[in-house]
């Protein structure tokens, strides 16, 4: 009537969980990533579009993480 996981199962389970936790955790983090574009021309910092609520970066205060946008 009732029936018992294997340890097996269980260890498989929790592997598929941590692995589905960390890919969904990567995902997540990555969407929030600011978008710093740069002049093609100059090579400057040109603006910076923050994604995340609270981030209040710019090109004086550049994040240590971000994607970098070729711009004219």
């Amino acid at each position: 009537m009732f029936k018992y996981l294997t340890a097996g199962q269980i260890i498989t389970a929790v592997v598929v969980g941590a692995i589905a936790s960390f890919f969904f955790y990567s995902v997540s983090n990555a969407l929030t990533l600011p978008d710093v574009w740069y002049s093609y021309s100059t090579g400057d910092c040109v603006k910076v579009l923050n994604y995340a609520k609270g981030d209040t970066y710019s090109c004086e205060n550049l994040p240590s993480r971000f994607y970098h946008v070729w711009v004219e």
